[in-house]
């Protein structure tokens, strides 16, 4: 009885089967994912020995999300988010599985790592945001920003655990386990979401008066989803800030290895740990977002996520000590969480049932779209200047964004 009620109490959204199955299934995903994101940038650094070219697969895999992300929001609006998952996560599954007999037989080349990533990037500009926009449908509107904050701590559940994994794997395998045990644990994902049934909240998809979808209203409903953002001036806001801090200041997948093996000096078992410890810190706010929804989504959170990164951004470009840039790393995860989830509540709060995936489509383009930018940004200053003084710069590039923010507010022009 005690489980049960800190479950309706602190975490209400568990108390749907269906989105607790889900939950689940999604963890153990994301940490063959994690798992497999790790050992990709290992792999490109051993075989290149550049942080650029390391930012450059990055960037690809983010590109799609740059060209494709309104399109897909269009998509997931149209067609039950339950199917699209299941189409999105078999082709991922394939891919691992591929990748992982290439690393194996000794055929992987840089290039085929570039066709990967460009793979995987296409595929994820649908899957994430069908991914956040299928949450409603499973826990309905009063427990939405609970599970958006639970799927933040199984996220960086797995951002802990995945890249522990991967140092471990790499050390004494090599590559080819963690791309094929990710293969693996799409398999729980895909049985469950074969399982959920099909949930009520969902609207048929929209056609055009002969019962097609063509080139018109495709663009026609990209165009009502722009437009139904730039009506709603908060969650203009909100987008508008989620790109510029996801895109200079959440690149630690070019900075830490870049830290980690050129200024701290250590293997690839220390650069895992130290990815393992922002998910540490980033399940410590998702657990503090999680415990505060039963208000509305504050955007004094969300703020306080984004400075608290910032600052910290700058700590981390002063640092030598490997136990220290784990702690600070640890910070850093926690800020980001309680900026990056309550980011995510107000901007699903903020969206009708109509428009909830093309404005997710949107977030994707800011969130994910711009990445490109932002690994390109780190990956040239990293190897220009090292990793330390691209995590200063940025720091101080967020604080002087915040800082205008917070004049144009006073001014009374926000």
């Amino acid at each position: 009885m005690r489980i049960k009620g800190l479950l309706q109490s602190g975490f209400p959204a568990f108390t749907h089967t269906t989105y607790r199955w889900y939950w689940w299934g999604q963890t153990l995903s994301q940490i063959g994912s994690w798992a497999q994101n790790v050992s990709l940038i290992w792999l490109v650094l051993q075989l290149t020995n550049s942080p650029f070219l390391m930012g450059v697969v990055s960037a690809l895999q983010n590109v799609p999300a740059m060209l494709l992300s309104l399109h897909a929001g269009v998509l997931i609006d149209r067609f039950p988010r339950r199917r699209i998952l299941l189409i999105t996560q078999s082709t991922l599954m394939l891919f691992s599985l591929v990748m992982a007999m290439l690393i194996g037989l000794g055929l992987v080349r840089y290039w085929m790592i570039l066709v990967f990533a460009m793979g995987v990037g296409i595929v994820n500009c649908i899957n994430n945001p069908a991914k956040q926009a299928i949450i409603i449908e499973l826990v309905g509107r009063e427990h939405l920003t609970n599970a958006i904050a639970l799927n933040s701590a199984s996220f960086n559940s797995a951002r802990l655990v995945g890249p522990a994994v991967a140092g471990v794997l790499l050390g004494l395998w090599g590559a080819t386990w963690c791309f094929f045990i990710n293969g693996l644990s799409f398999l729980g994902v895909i049985y469950i979401l074969y399982r959920l049934p099909q949930t009520s909240e969902y609207t048929p998809p929209v056609t055009n008066p002969k019962g097609t979808h063509s080139r018109t209203s495709i663009l026609k409903e990209m165009a009502e989803g722009m437009k139904f953002v730039r009506q709603n001036p908060l969650l203009l806001l909100v987008i508008i800030i989620v790109g510029v801090i996801s895109t200079i200041g959440i690149n630690f997948n070019i900075l830490v290895p870049a830290m980690a093996k050129y200024e701290l000096g250590e293997n690839a078992l220390g650069y895992g740990l130290l990815m393992s410890s922002l998910g540490v810190g980033a399940i410590v706010g998702a657990l503090f977002v999680a415990m505060q929804s039963y208000r509305e989504p504050d955007v004094r959170v969300m703020m306080g996520g984004a400075l608290g990164l910032s600052l910290l951004s700058v700590i981390a470009g002063t640092l030598s000590n490997y136990f220290a840039a784990a702690i600070v790393f640890g910070l850093m995860g926690c800020c980001m969480i309680c900026f990056s989830a309550t980011a995510n509540s107000l901007i699903q709060t903020q969206s009708s049932d109509n428009f909830r995936g093309r404005v997710m489509g949107v977030h994707s383009l800011m969130n994910n779209g711009l990445t490109p930018f932002g690994n390109l940004y780190a990956g040239f200053l990293a190897e220009l200047w090292g990793a330390k003084k691209t995590f200063l710069l940025s720091g101080l590039i967020m604080l002087l964004f915040l800082g205008v923010l917070a004049l144009r507010k006073k001014k009374g022009s926000l």
